[in-house]
């Protein structure tokens, strides 16, 4: 998909938001994409969908996850990770990783999967970013 603009990546993410459903274990989203190519734009999109302000949401690289209550289709809680910063997929786990992935309840979007692919489960949706221009992102799904 072609986003030439804020507002079409929102709608893009809020177009993902409109399918979701829990399923067995968490749904996980992995955001894949070099820096300024769209994903925390994105992030900030989706959560306005499910019901978090979008000023709330930051790109948590320096504290590498952030938790929200949310009431939203059967999802109690959204994370947004930024693994940027880790260079081992073991320091996700040091911090409860198991017990998110775990819970149904839980929507977590993850930016940067790479440095966490070892852990990351096998269902995830990749979704991936890629700068075309200044202002044109090419987001895969």
């Amino acid at each position: 998909m072609i986003s030439k603009s804020v507002e079409e990546t929102g709608k893009i993410a809020r177009d993902i938001v409109k399918k979701l459903k829990p399923q067995a274990t968490a749904t996980v989203f992995a955001l894949s994409g070099n820096l300024g190519s769209g994903k925390t734009t994105f992030t900030k999109a989706f959560a306005e969908a499910i019901g978090i302000s979008s000023s709330e949401i930051t790109s948590p690289t320096f504290v590498i996850l952030k938790n929200y209550d949310i009431s939203f289709c059967g999802f109690k809680k959204f994370t947004h990770i930024d693994a940027y910063r880790l260079e081992k997929a073991e320091e996700i786990v040091r911090l409860g990783w198991e017990a998110l992935v775990f819970d149904p309840t839980n929507l977590i979007l993850v930016e940067w999967p790479e440095h966490i692919s070892a852990v990351l489960p096998k269902d995830s949706h990749t979704i991936t970013f890629s700068v075309v221009d200044e202002n044109t992102r090419e987001i895969g799904l």
